[in-house]
């Protein structure tokens, strides 16, 4: 790099309100992978968690990727190596390729064995698999094969030919879980949710209008927004085969609840949730209940804490799949550089929502 290229660039002034900023002071880890910073005085560049002594913000620059450093004219540093993988992008690797060993098994894998594979301990295996996907190896695999039955369920001829087209051994094994797999009988979920009875209700909260639906199983719907008629429509379209009756006394009753809990998300809703979704939509509402309310995550934290730093663009897709507003809190999720980004239910709603949960 010359010494004109970096005097003009130690010119410039940085954003010190950059979010990357202050990943680096933190020296967080987490942000590994996601973007590197170069000091000019140095020439070198380095990971967000670099244990290198601080740089003064006036000569920090901020890359995508290590190829984008090096074109710049900045060389790796020698402590933290930024091109070559670290720790924890070795140990999501290992964590990835155990998921898909997981979504291949006919049966769950053994605790022991995965163990074994990830060359960790029983106990310290369990507790990483957990913190990279938000799930225990064993429910992950029920997500995965719940993903298998309904796509195996759609394309067969026959439940019996989707059972064993999805792994399962035997039909009594199949039917001792359908319904927790599947939320309803198979034949019904071949039917497109036909004879499946939804209740509903529409009515009004502090956002404007709400729907709040309930399966069998639980709370399976809270949409938003300005038109009562687009929020049934949208209804109808999840679930274009079942029965959908209208509220009753009992069920405003719930209503209300769910009306009272989205007003004041701190008073929590106590009411079972019907969520349905592929394995990794639900790894990411999983992740999003994790978040404190009053507190905020951007697409590449929920992305790295599921082993997946690459996968911010999927986890927005989730994100703006998410059926139960509020109660899955994706209005917690924010762009890299703070801004609030697209929400499936208004930009207004999030800014909203979060101001009110701050206080």
């Amino acid at each position: 790099m010359t010494g004109s290229m970096i005097e003009a660039m130690s010119r410039e002034r940085p954003t010190q309100t950059d979010p990357r900023w202050a990943a680096v002071i933190a020296r967080d880890s987490r942000a590994d992978g996601t973007f590197y910073y170069s000091v000019s005085t140095t020439g070198v560049y380095c990971r967000p968690s670099c244990p290198s002594r601080r740089a003064n913000p006036g000569h920090v620059r901020f890359h995508d990727t290590p190829a984008d450093a090096e074109r710049a004219g900045f060389r790796p540093c020698r402590r933290c190596t930024p091109d070559q993988r670290s720790p924890q992008q070795l140990q999501a690797a290992k964590i990835a390729e155990i998921c898909r060993l997981i979504e291949r098994a006919d049966e769950p894998p053994r605790l022991d064995a995965l163990a074994t594979r990830a060359g960790l301990s029983r106990y310290h295996f369990h507790r990483v698999f957990k913190a990279a996907t938000g799930l225990t190896p064993r429910t992950y695999f029920a997500a995965h094969r719940t993903v298998r039955v309904r796509d195996e369920l759609r394309r067969s001829q026959s439940v019996t030919e989707a059972i064993y087209g999805a792994g399962f051994n035997s039909a009594s094994r199949f039917y001792e879980t359908s319904d927790a797999l599947l939320g309803m009988k198979p034949t019904d979920f071949r039917a497109g949710g036909a004879d499946v009875e939804i209740r509903f209700a529409v009515g009004e909260c502090s956002l404007g209008s709400i729907l709040v639906a309930r399966s069998d199983k639980g709370i399976c719907a809270i949409l938003l927004g300005d038109d009562p008629d687009a929020l049934l429509r949208d209804l109808q379209d999840r679930f274009p085969n079942a029965t959908l009756l209208g509220g009753n006394p009992a069920f405003e009753r719930i209503v209300s609840e769910v009306v009272g809990f989205v007003d004041a998300p701190a008073t929590r809703l106590r009411l079972p949730l019907d969520i349905r979704g592929t394995a990794f939509q639900q790894r990411v509402w999983q992740a999003l209940r994790q978040i404190p309310e009053g507190s905020t995550a951007t697409y590449a934290d929920i992305a790295a804490r599921l082993g997946s730093p690459s996968a911010a663009r999927a986890v927005a897709k989730a994100c703006a799949a998410n059926p139960l507003a509020v109660a899955i809190p994706c209005h917690r999720v924010i762009r890299t550089d703070g801004t609030l980004s697209g929400y499936r239910w208004g930009i207004d709603r999030k800014r909203r929502l979060l101001a009110r949960e701050r206080g």
